[in-house]
């Protein structure tokens, strides 16, 4: 047993460490525990012999619990509704379309049946959101017109859909005698009862946790983990998507007030960062880096095309009559990273005992390696080249550091000040703020000042807000955005 922990251990703090290396090169952390993962497996110069795709897949279930729940505690609705549209689109059409291009493409350069060809289009379907939340948290990135919370609502919320669509391919090619009707039932239902338990779920926690009044602090985060595993294993018993229900529940309890709201989202914070580090360095120990070569071929070619032409002429067909410009489409089309969620998607076809799914995980392996290396550690320097990126905003640690409380009904907001923006040049009186809402905070040039009614607004000043209707926030926030978007 000691030796056990000593092991996990070592694997752990050597990942950390060496992750640090990450933004002195620009190269994703999450990939570097994958890389630890790797050299302490069957090839690499650990030699541990690991390849229980059962477990695997039940562990990066577990892990993708606890990750999804964390990013729906921090996607705030205030934050995301003037991309949502976009957003939801790009997470379930665009999932759907990816599907069909990228399995056109296997099924003509490979000898996979057609819904073997899309079963692979369908595992790689999905932006990962450890990837893309990692790279922008680790790098600072602030980006105009509100790409990041676009690309960051895009990877946290199309999980769901690639899973459906994962398992339904999976489905037909175990079942190829079932009827189109039973397969579009199989779908509807999955969506209909992952959203309506995440709805009920959500309500619940909320309910449960404001009203509960524990006697030890200590309990609301196992209470906290213990809802979130509740709500995605019971909405899968019933036969709904727990991934939706998850995403779903997390999002309504973080978009309302409850005890302990800071620490607790502080700790799912840290549970998801455990879950990513663990969830990488075993699917690093789970490939043998030695099957990966007989499929680079293949592994290149179809990697070039999702980068090159499948995720822009998706991006591009489905954000035809947004008000995006090209190059905010560009970025978008280069922001589609894919992880180790794909890797956890194929592991489910091995479990199923799917033909050829062993090249088709390792085919996985390889493209997931591909983009998190290219599209992750060109990603910041594509924001600059396209004129996007924004100056670092969080460099300081922010002076209000509270904890929402019953008594306390207000929330406070932080808007980055967009180029041409109405709020552009403006001074705080003449911006008709409604009386509800309160600047008190203005951060420029990495500090933090008290403003006054006189304070000049300037183009990437980031304003703290506070108020308790959302509504007059949100007209703020329109004012502060680029009236491009």
């Amino acid at each position: 047993m000691s030796e056990l922990l000593f092991f996990i251990s070592i694997m752990l703090v050597s990942g950390i460490v060496i992750s640090k290396a990450s933004y002195r090169f620009g190269m994703p952390s999450l990939l570097l525990f994958l890389l630890t993962g790797i050299l302490a497996g069957s090839d690499g110069f650990g030699g541990i012999e690991f390849d229980n795709y059962d477990i695997a897949q039940q562990l990066g279930n577990i892990a993708l619990i606890f990750i999804m729940f964390s990013g729906g505690l921090e996607t705030k609705i205030s934050t995301i509704r003037p991309i949502i549209k976009e957003g939801v689109i790009l997470s379930t059409l665009g999932v759907i379309l990816s599907v069909f291009i990228v399995g056109g493409f296997v099924y003509w350069v490979t000898g996979f049946s057609f819904y073997e060809s899309m079963l692979l289009g369908a595992i790689v379907s999905s932006t990962d959101a450890a990837a893309v939340f990692g790279i922008f948290r680790s790098r600072k990135m602030g980006l105009k017109h509100n790409l990041r919370p676009l690309l960051e609502l895009e990877s946290g919320s199309n999980d769901p859909m690639a899973f459906i669509m994962t398992t339904t391919f999976i489905y037909l090619i175990k079942s190829p005698d079932v009827s189109i009707l039973d397969t579009i039932w199989i779908l509807v239902r999955s969506i209909t009862l992952g959203g309506l338990c995440g709805w009920l779920f959500g309500r619940g926690m909320l309910w449960l946790i404001n009203r509960i009044k524990l006697d030890t602090d200590g309990l609301y985060p196992v209470l906290s983990l213990a809802m979130s595993m509740l709500t995605f294993s019971a909405t899968d018993i019933v036969g709904g998507n727990g991934f939706l229900a998850i995403y779903i529940a997390a999002v309504i309890l973080g978009n309302n007030s409850f005890v302990h709201k800071k620490s607790l989202t502080r700790f799912h914070d840290g549970v998801a960062w455990l879950m990513q580090v663990v969830m990488f360095i075993m699917l690093g120990l789970l490939v043998t880096p030695s099957n990966i070569v007989p499929v680079i071929g293949v592994g290149v070619l179809v990697s070039i095309f999702m980068i090159v032409i499948a995720r822009p002429a998706m991006v591009f067909i489905l954000m035809y009559f947004s008000r995006f410009t090209t190059k905010d489409k560009i970025f978008i089309s280069w922001g589609g990273l894919r992880g180790a969620v794909p890797i956890v998607f194929a592991s489910y076809a091995l479990v199923e005992g799917v033909p050829h799914s062993e090249t088709i995980f390792n085919i996985v392996f390889f493209i997931s390696i591909a983009s998190v290396l290219v599209q992750g550690t060109l990603l910041p320097y594509m924001s600059k080249k396209l004129e996007l990126a924004l100056p670092q905003s969080d460099a300081a640690s922010h002076p209000l550091d509270y904890e929402i409380t019953d008594s306390f009904k207000s929330e406070m907001t932080e808007v980055r000040v967009d180029v041409g923006s109405t709020a552009d040049g403006a001074k705080i009186v003449e911006m008709n703020i409604p009386h509800s809402v309160m600047v008190i905070l203005v951060y420029r040039d990495g500090k933090y000042f008290a403003p006054n009614g006189s304070t000049k607004i300037q183009s990437g000043d980031v304003l703290t807000l506070m108020s308790e209707n959302r509504k007059d926030v949100e007209s703020i926030m329109m004012m502060c955005s680029n009236p491009a978007i």
